[in-house]
């Protein structure tokens, strides 16, 4: 399939359109990742999350074929800070200013406030994914010549791409999650019996805990309703201007992914005596569920692991998911049965001054991820070792 030269930009996913956006995000090659697709990107943009005026201004890229039809796209966001990436650049930027320079804007590949593995160079099936991919990445660094940006960033790109990407001459840099893996568990039993007796007990007894006087709900498509999401939003905001101040998402963005992906959200809520009083917001793959938000109104012991951990494993068992990613940081999820895994970034900076020490940094921290996740899966996991 030949492909037109040039590399579009466009100021919002819209002007893309689902049809054609979906055609590449809807690869099988990419799991069903709900991340990438067009109704949850472009519920950020209409619900005023990921916008200009909150420092993410869409730069999205598209190649067409011959025939005009969109063959690849990439999100792309032209950002005035560092905030709600998960991939920390903010020391690069201290000391790039310090020296004179100006960090800000820079380009961005990712899915906005997501911390979680997915595609970002979208190519459609029928389309020769290397060259698709070279025209995307050769467009986005235009766009970073075009606004004097300082770099481009891809976070969480799929293994496949970053080596791809590392290829082509970005700097590769690698961090660590904590996901769970199905071992064709029959049920949440089962996996307790994988565990060593210690870990078994423990998880029992905050699990105890966690229920008791308490309602657990797991709700799903047309279970979904707008008191589930006021609900929601007042626990995502509590915890979200305690944790970093200002919360990214708005009221209307929960309705959107509502509206749009019912079918892949999956709200776990708690209620005491008909009262909402905590919850879990995961979003659904076809292999894999994603732990997003969490927020709660009243402290009860475990309830956190409960709702976020232990009824994703138990909701993902159910369904023959392959894994659960419960997003960013917390070895604390190690003991739950949640293992260190490698995550991915690649990063592009257009100044040789700051280029050099970002490499020779991103080298030397790709060796310790890689041995600090050997060793805390052999030090700290919680499986029986005739389990593993």
């Amino acid at each position: 399939m030949s492909l037109k030269p040039a590399v579009t930009v466009h100021r919002r996913i819209a002007e893309i359109g689902r049809e054609a956006w979906d055609a590449c995000a809807g690869n099988p090659a990419y799991a069903g990742n709900p991340f990438i697709r067009f109704d949850f990107l472009d519920s950020l943009e209409a619900a005023d999350c990921a916008v200009e005026r909150t420092g993410w201004g869409p730069q999205h890229l598209a190649v067409e074929d011959e025939a005009g039809r969109v063959a690849a796209v990439m999100p792309l966001y032209l950002k005035s800070h560092s905030q709600g990436e998960y991939i920390f650049d903010h020391a690069w930027a201290d000391a790039y200013e310090r020296a004179g320079g100006r960090y800000y804007p820079k380009l961005l590949s990712a899915a906005p406030f997501t911390p979680a593995t997915g595609a970002r160079l979208l190519v459609r099936p029928d389309v020769d994914v290397a060259q698709a991919r070279g025209m995307l990445l050769g467009g986005a660094l235009a766009v970073c010549r075009e606004f004097g940006a300082s770099s481009l960033h891809v976070n969480f790109p799929t293994a496949d791409e970053w080596r791809w990407m590392g290829e082509e001459g970005l700097a590769q840099r690698e961090g660590q999650q904590y996901h769970w893996h199905n071992r064709g568990y029959a049920s949440f039993d089962d996996f307790l019996g994988a565990l060593s007796s210690g870990r078994r007990k423990t998880i029992r007894r905050e699990r105890r805990d966690a229920q008791a006087d308490l309602e657990i709900l797991r709700l799903t498509g047309a279970e979904l309703t707008e008191e589930h999401w006021n609900a929601f939003f007042g626990f995502y905001m509590d915890t979200g201007s305690r944790k970093w101040g200002r919360p990214y998402l708005t009221r209307r963005f929960f309705s959107l992914l509502g509206e749009r992906m019912a079918d892949r959200v999956l709200l776990v809520m708690a209620r005491r005596h008909g009262r909402w009083i905590a919850g879990a917001l995961n979003l659904i793959g076809d292999d894999c569920l994603y732990g997003r938000n969490w927020g709660c109104v009243e402290d009860v012991p475990f309830l956190h692991f409960e709702l976020c951990y232990y009824q994703a494993i138990e909701w993902a068992i159910e369904r023959g998911l392959e894994r659960v990613e419960a997003g960013a940081q917390g070895e604390h999820k190690i003991a739950r049965g949640y293992l260190p895994s490698a995550v991915y970034s690649t990063h592009y900076i257009a100044d040789p001054a700051l280029r050099a020490p970002v490499e020779a940094f991103v080298a030397r921290e790709r060796a310790s991820v890689e041995a600090d996740i050997e060793w805390l899966a052999e030090e700290y996991s919680p499986f029986r070792r005739e389990a593993t």
